[in-house]
């Protein structure tokens, strides 16, 4: 079957195409960072002064980020950042659960008391420094631990198409909003420290079913939180 040549880097082409990719990838950056909050409305010339470049690559950019659903457009307000369904929410998590358990089981095999140390410092970290940070103002230091804390078992497992595979699934939400759920529920908080304290143990004892079991259990519950934030939300507290 005949397929079409894709364009060469250096030629016109190639350039343009790697300067949308580019800006897609500046905008969901800002998306999933909560610096565009979700509910926001995308105007180009905006984007285009933000980010330095002209309206053509944005309005490419943005089409790009509809078709991966991570923003809409609707009547009289044009490109949002779409606010995500609780139903797709608990889907999304259902697989990263089975997909993390995974890890685990993979990351008995070459976990190290370094790596084991370098989690529990992680997981401390989400103990002492504050829930999160507000809407809009990027990604919090309890954030960024969780998603150490996460990231160094994916490391250790050493599947990259795996890590991939996660990676995907995350970037179809906002993670400021993951922030804002452990902010809003300290019960959760804890809960989300034990849950991590356990897969531990359990990777310390190379128990790799243990850890696939801990691992889903907490990927699930962390989605049901974040499925429940949303259900509490009208969408027109983002909407307008």
């Amino acid at each position: 079957m005949d397929t079409a040549p894709l364009p060469d880097a250096d030629s016109p082409a190639g350039k343009g195409k790697a300067l949308v990719d580019d800006t897609a990838a500046a905008i969901r950056a800002r998306i999933l960072s909560g610096e565009i909050p979700i509910g926001s409305q995308l105007r180009q010339v905006e984007l285009a002064e933000l980010l330095g470049v002209s309206r053509t690559p944005v309005r490419e950019a943005l089409r790009q980020l509809q078709a991966g659903g991570l923003i809409e457009v609707l009547p009289n307000r044009g490109a949002v950042v779409r606010v995500p369904a609780p139903w797709e929410v608990r889907e999304a998590y259902e697989v990263r659960a089975e997909l993390e358990g995974l890890t685990c089981v993979r990351a008995v095999r070459a976990v190290t008391p370094d790596v084991l140390r370098e989690l529990r410092e992680a997981n401390e970290t989400v103990r002492t420094v504050s829930g999160g940070s507000p809407a809009g103002e990027g990604s919090s230091p309890s954030t960024a631990a969780n998603d150490c804390f996460h990231t160094l078992i994916h490391t250790v497992a050493g599947n990259r198409r795996l890590a991939r595979a996660i990676k995907d699934v995350n970037e179809a939400f906002p993670r400021n909003v993951s922030a804002l759920v452990l902010q809003d529920n300290p019960r959760h908080r804890e809960d989300n420290i034990r849950e991590h304290e356990r897969i531990v143990e359990a990777l310390a004892a190379e128990d790799a079913e243990r850890a696939r079991s801990e691992m889903k259990a907490h990927v699930i519950s962390a989605g049901e939180q974040l499925a429940r934030w949303y259900e509490q939300r009208s969408a027109t507290v983002f909407r307008g």
